[in-house]
């Protein structure tokens, strides 16, 4: 399952460049010495996959908290149907939603920080840019965080989340190197794979949650995790 958030990253690269595209070009990189760009670039990403981390880790907090109440299972089969069913909703339903104004206010600040920061030329400076431009909202985290809280764990939420950002580094830093590198076309096609593969990712939770002894994939729960009751009555 840990494979699948870093497959993501990767497919979903071209989706994030929509929203961390524009923040990666206008990054104040020395562009007259190529190891200090480098450097300046690499900051940026660990700060992004710092904030991902963070948020995975509280996401597979909520997780583990749900397994303690037995729930883990039904959980991941939950999961799995919600990705599918974003997936199936236009996105036009869900853009604009009252729901979602609490975000974008946050959303607001955070750009503004952001802009302070872009002035700037320092190595906290890319890091503190990369680390906010990791709490901006993407359509692909929301998927990627539903994967954190299936992983009913801390520690594997947050490495779930960072294996998601690592796979969006190399087009993220291909892009800064050399703008247009993929073609409309190539481009189109693999932005059709995305949502292929979420649902897949979303199949896999859901064969996952069923338990069937599947190696790795589907193991069945351990006798540990069954909680059961039991009330004697004792005679005086």
């Amino acid at each position: 399952m840990l494979t699948s958030a870093l497959v993501l990253g990767l497919l979903g690269s071209l989706h994030c460049l929509g929203m961390c595209g524009p923040i990666a070009f206008m990054l104040p990189l020395d562009q007259e010495n190529t190891i200090k760009k480098t450097t300046q670039l690499s900051i940026y990403h660990v700060g992004r996959l710092l904030a991902y981390g963070v948020i995975g880790v509280l996401f597979g907090t909520l997780g583990k908290g749900l397994e303690l109440f037995g729930i883990q299972q039904k959980l991941s089969i939950g999961i799995g149907v919600l990705m599918i069913i974003l997936v199936l909703i236009p996105t036009k339903y869900l853009n604009g939603h009252k729901v979602f104004q609490p975000i974008y206010s946050i959303l607001g600040k955070v750009k503004s920080r952001l802009g302070s920061e872009l002035k700037k030329k320092t190595p906290d400076a890319f890091l503190t840019i990369g680390f906010l431009n990791g709490f901006l909202p993407c359509g692909l985290v929301y998927m990627a965080l539903l994967g954190a809280v299936a992983m009913g764990s801390p520690w594997e939420g947050g490495l779930y989340m960072m294996l998601f950002g690592l796979g969006t580094v190399p087009l993220m830093s291909a892009v800064v190197y050399s703008k247009g590198l993929i073609k409309g076309p190539v481009r189109s096609k693999i932005q059709k794979l995305i949502p292929v593969f979420v649902v897949i990712i979303g199949i896999l939770f859901i064969v996952r949650g069923l338990g069937l002894g599947i190696p790795y994939v589907s193991p069945k729960p351990a006798a540990g995790n069954t909680v059961t009751a039991t009330i004697e009555c004792h005679q005086p």
